[in-house]
């Protein structure tokens, strides 16, 4: 465990009710549902506390800087393509491909930070795809991160859905047992 207010791996150290806020104590978490962790943003997205602000900046910057070496290196590819001088056909072929895979990655990571995918099975196998389309998942990274940590409307939707869900079940239960009624004797 580190020593500088993140849990080792860039998450921020929550308190936990009944809990320290160190991690120790983990047994007496709350009852309830979690919030999921985002990548880059832990569980800050929940109250955009703990540097969100800073967080979502930085992520935004470095998905720019990202995309931006990301075409510098295609522009090099492209370059050693042309170069090598195997016509004109492998030459349109490589944009063709390129595009085509990063307006693919593109539809589909912004798809992802709406709604989970229906089918897991085909969004494993166009993982080859996406990683083709490399440019086009960090644009979409980029831009979500403007407004928000990506993925962060899903995962409010879900967990303040479950948190409602949660207060609806222990509401129900909730109270003091010896008040309720009591059966009334069956008379025979």
């Amino acid at each position: 465990m580190s020593d500088n207010g993140d849990n080792g791996d860039g998450t921020a150290k929550t308190a936990v009710p009944g809990g320290r806020a160190d991690g120790a104590g983990k047994d007496r978490t709350p009852g309830g549902p979690q919030p999921e962790t985002i990548r880059f943003f832990g569980t800050t997205w929940v109250g955009h506390d703990s540097g969100y602000g800073v967080r979502r900046a930085a992520v935004a910057a470095g998905a720019l800087v990202t995309t931006v070496a990301a075409c510098f290196v295609m522009r090099l590819a492209y370059q050693g393509v042309q170069t090598a001088d195997i016509g004109s056909f492998a030459s349109f072929l490589f944009v063709a491909v390129f595009a085509i895979c990063s307006a693919v990655a593109f539809a589909r990571t912004w798809d992802g930070f709406r709604r989970r995918p229906a089918d897991p099975a085909r969004e494993e196998s166009l993982r080859s795809l996406k990683a083709i389309g490399f440019i086009g998942s960090l644009l979409a990274y980029f831009i979500r991160s403007l407004t928000e940590a990506p993925g962060e409307q899903l995962r409010r939707t879900e967990y303040e859905t479950a948190a409602a869900a949660y207060e609806k079940r222990r509401g129900a239960r909730a109270g003091n047992p010896a008040a309720r009624r009591k059966p009334r004797p069956r008379r025979g």
